[in-house]
């Protein structure tokens, strides 16, 4: 029969637009839903972000929760001990490490800010623990940036798979997607993208027979897929 024509054709727009409406239904992010449910507090969002690295979404909410019962303010937060930072957050990977940057950052929050969270990226970045992708975040959910589009491994991935961008690192892959995806999609890059990455587009096994963009995709790196 005749060839199939080439896909890859997948503008940011239109796979932006179809993920909007195919991740309807599904399940918030973590960070999302803190962000949701604190209406959008800067601080709560640092900390969720901080715990979230390399940690499944149900674990993040819970450690988070657990956290916020204890200590609402970057005051508060940085009065606890180390110990007792740890206890609350297990079983978030690297613990250890996030109960130390957790405390460091909410006391440089109290010491160099005035207890409130910076909203610049700059100043986010001199925050212990804290990365763009974590000020990202910050800048996009609880200070309505429109500016900032925040790359975690599912976006820098799939951008890639996407034929949108031919990066090896996030930071390559957002600085990359200032350039193709239109200003006023930025802030729903990471929600739309992260989503698909946990439901559809996974990293091993990708379910391209049921994806939304199965035919705007040129699928870039897949090898094998799943059912």
């Amino acid at each position: 029969g005749p060839a199939a024509p080439h896909p890859g054709v997948s503008t940011p727009v239109d796979v932006l637009r179809r993920l909007g409406r195919a991740i309807q239904g599904m399940d918030e992010l973590a960070v999302e839903k803190i962000s949701d449910d604190s209406r959008e507090d800067p601080f709560q969002v640092l900390i969720a972000t901080m715990l979230s690295a390399q940690t499944r979404d149900a674990v993040t909410h819970a450690a988070s929760t657990r956290l916020f019962r204890v200590a609402r303010t970057p005051a508060s937060m940085a009065k606890l001990t180390e110990a007792r930072l740890r206890r609350l957050i297990y079983p978030v990977s690297f613990y250890r490490v996030k109960a130390h940057h957790v405390r460091q950052a909410c006391r440089a929050i109290v010491d160099r800010f005035g207890g409130r969270v910076p909203a610049t990226m700059e100043a986010l970045l001199t925050l212990p623990g804290v990365g763009r992708k974590t000020a990202n975040l910050v800048l996009i959910l609880s200070h309505a940036s429109r500016d900032n589009i925040c790359v975690d491994t599912h976006v820098h991935r799939i951008a890639n798979r996407l034929g949108w961008v031919h990066t090896r690192t996030p930071d390559q892959t957002e600085h990359a997607l200032y350039t193709v995806v239109p200003r006023r999609l930025w802030p729903a890059v990471n929600l739309r993208l992260v989503t698909w990455g946990q439901n559809i587009c996974r990293p091993v096994y990708p379910r391209c027979p049921v994806c939304a963009v199965n035919d705007l995709c040129p699928k870039i790196g897949v090898t094998k897929m799943g059912r």
